[in-house]
């Protein structure tokens, strides 16, 4: 049965990352981690906007996408992390995946949007 998830990451970090090579490396990392193929990306970029200034990465999966976006002008930094696939994934891999961000809060929302009801966990 096809599925339709979507994990939505909000955490504070110490260690917020700024350098979009190893961004996508982290993020390939990830796919492969929770069982995803990569079909794009990842497209990853620092922008150094005042009041907007971070990393912005997506990636397309063969199931959906993956979006993460990182503000660092206050210590520590928000992290925010989109995981939306047709296909089931493990939640506590992609949280365990935050750790070299060194978090000091993390919380989540899943939703579960397989039937005409939004299921949030």
């Amino acid at each position: 049965m096809l599925v339709h998830h979507l994990l939505v990451v909000n955490a504070r970090v110490n260690k917020p990352p700024v350098d979009p090579v190893f961004i996508n490396a982290w993020k390939k990392q990830l796919i492969e981690d929770i069982g995803m193929k990569l079909l794009m990306g990842p497209f990853s970029t620092y922008h150094d906007m005042p009041g907007n200034r971070g990393l912005t990465s997506v990636s397309v999966i063969e199931t959906s996408h993956i979006a993460l976006h990182v503000w660092d002008e206050e210590s520590p930094g928000n992290l925010r992390l989109d995981v939306y696939s047709c296909a089931e994934f493990d939640i506590d891999t992609i949280i365990s995946a935050l750790g070299p961000f060194d978090p000091t809060y993390v919380d989540y929302k899943f939703l579960d949007r397989t039937g005409d009801d939004i299921v949030a966990s």
